[in-house]
């Protein structure tokens, strides 16, 4: 290790006075300007974790969801999974770490996590479309090359993408091939061959509108559309050719604001979804008759998917273990419809992807999917190989297993990816013949609203079983609970933001004015009693 080299090199991305900043499941992410010196140290970081592993490390570029003017970083690991949280440490540490301490640091990291300094190295990059994106991504490079890494950068990807290049390369290419054509041939063929026995009346479920949130979703599907071109045709809108990333459109805000994106021209029972910035969110959405707006997120993703993988493997009549995950978030109606008509069993974690990605690994088949469009389906190995010797069997069930292996194939099963999950409904809504309105129909969202609470710190707050229960400050949640036995059908909790000093309140209840009534009164009671600062909240929404 050149201590010099990187002494000189560090001193080019020097860290700004007093900024500290978290690495949280998403990376880090604040404005673009603060973020140099810290994509610098992730490229040195990525290295000693690729030496650490002997594998190729992933580095991105994006702050998703956000705002244009923000961006971020994240470190993908061998598998294409999120970085190990002891990782996540040393990330924290090492984005913190004043100048003259940066060398020591290094040398730390490289002890504890037993780093042979020796081994090779190698790092992919891949970046969004924020006008902030190359410049420092350049910076990540920088600090790969000093510590005499070798890298491959990849340009504009989105997010999942760069997870399955990183998969593909530490898998010998036994997942797929690691380049964009791979990526585009491997979904598409899946795709293509799942949907041919398909009956379908005329184009209507061939055609799909997508608001791309004017993020990098746009060029990647715009890429693809001559793969899948016979199957469906895309309609692409809020494709960066004029409006800013996620400003009035994409998934988060269609999710959050319940209403469609500025610049989507819409008519009624069309099927239209929205991407957010990085392309790993999906929500789904139609306007009725009478021109009202209908959210199908993530909840019901995830029902419309795994009751299809139940009907098949019950073809098969393969006992394969099949889970969904959730967080708190999901609507009661969900997880009703789940456990008590599909008769498939629901796990609730905390919030955040790496916990629901945990928690499917268990099943032989675990299905995951947050509220807000994010999730994929994971097949254990056991279950890869059990379909693969069901192809063997008679004609019905041998057409099921080929289904369930092109299924398979179809999910991004590194990451949540909103290309991949699009493809896997658009399937599945061919073959079952299902419209938009019918897939909406399985259940009714119970009402329910979310709000948020400025306080002096979010750390007063702490909670219990997948967050849905307070522990401190003491009295709220006995609060809560007697809020919540005013209202039918009602539930709510709260939440610590993970970046900000907010608390995120959760109300459910039988209907939208008992909802939000319940929101209101739960923080008033945050405000009160978990030192709530600014004004006090408002009722009206």
């Amino acid at each position: 290790m050149d201590l010099d080299a990187i002494r000189e090199y560090s001193a080019l991305h020097a860290k700004p006075n007093g900024l500290v900043l978290q690495y949280g499941t998403a990376g880090f992410r604040t404005k673009a300007e603060h973020l140099d010196h810290v994509m610098f140290r992730m490229g040195l970081l990525a290295v000693l974790r690729s030496k650490q592993t002997k594998s190729t490390i992933g580095v991105m570029v994006t702050a998703s969801h956000n705002p244009e003017e923000d961006n971020g970083v994240k470190l993908v690991d061998p598998l294409g999974e999120m970085l190990a949280p002891s990782w996540e440490e040393h990330a924290t540490c090492l984005a913190n770490a004043e100048e003259h301490e940066m060398p020591r640091m290094l040398m730390d990291i490289s002890v504890k996590a037993a780093v042979n300094l020796q081994q090779d190295a190698f790092v992919v990059i891949g970046r969004d479309t924020r006008p902030s994106s190359k410049k420092l991504s350049q910076s990540v490079i920088d600090g790969v090359t000093v510590l005499e890494g070798q890298f491959h950068d990849y340009g504009l990807l989105t997010t999942p993408q760069l997870h399955y290049m990183v998969y593909c390369r530490n898998t010998s290419g036994q997942y797929g091939k690691a380049t964009i054509e791979g990526y585009y041939e491997k979904l598409s063929k899946a795709f293509m061959e799942l949907t041919k026995q398909a009956f379908c009346s005329g184009d209507e479920y061939r055609s799909l509108k997508v608001d791309c949130a004017n993020g990098i979703g746009a060029l990647k599907l715009r890429e693809m559309e001559h793969y899948i071109s016979q199957g469906l045709a895309v309609q692409l809108f809020n494709d960066g050719t004029k409006g800013k990333l996620n400003h009035l459109c994409g998934a988060d805000f269609v999710k959050s604001h319940q209403k469609p994106p500025q610049g989507m021209e819409m008519k009624s029972n069309e099927r239209c979804c929205s991407f957010d910035g990085d392309a790993d969110r999906i929500v789904y959405y139609y306007l009725d008759v009478d021109g009202h707006f209908h959210l199908i997120d993530g909840d019901k993703i995830a029902t419309l998917i795994s009751s299809f993988l139940k009907e098949l493997l019950l073809e098969i009549g393969e006992s394969l273990n099949i889970g969904v995950v959730q967080t708190a978030y999901a609507n009661g109606s969900s997880t009703r419809y789940l456990e008590e008509v599909m008769k498939v069993p629901v796990y609730c974690t905390k919030t955040g992807v790496k916990h629901l990605h945990h928690k499917a690994q268990e099943f032989d088949i675990g299905v995951y999917f947050e509220a807000n469009g994010h999730g994929t389906v994971l097949f254990s190995k056991a279950a890869e190989t059990k379909i693969k010797l069901a192809k063997e069997l008679e004609d019905k069930k041998r057409e099921a297993a080929k289904m369930l292996e092109n299924v398979i194939d179809l999910f991004n099963q590194a990451a949540g990816d909103a290309i991949s999950d699009m493809l896997v409904i658009e399937a599945i809504l061919i073959l079952k013949g299902l419209t938009v309105q019918q897939w909406d129909a399985l259940y009714t969202d119970l009402p329910n609203r979310q709000l948020k609470v400025k306080v002096a710190d979010r750390q007063v707050i702490s909670t219990t079983d997948a967050e849905r229960q307070v522990v401190t400050p003491p009295g709220l949640q006995e609060a809560i609970n007697d809020l919540v036995k005013k209202y039918k059908l009602s539930r709510a909790f709260v939440r610590p933001s993970g970046t900000e000093d907010i608390v995120r309140v959760y109300a459910e209840a039988d209907s939208q004015e008992n909802a939000d009534s319940l929101a209101h009164a739960v923080s008033l009671a945050v405000f009160q009693l978990a030192g709530g600062v600014g004004e006090t909240p408002q009722p009206g929404f």
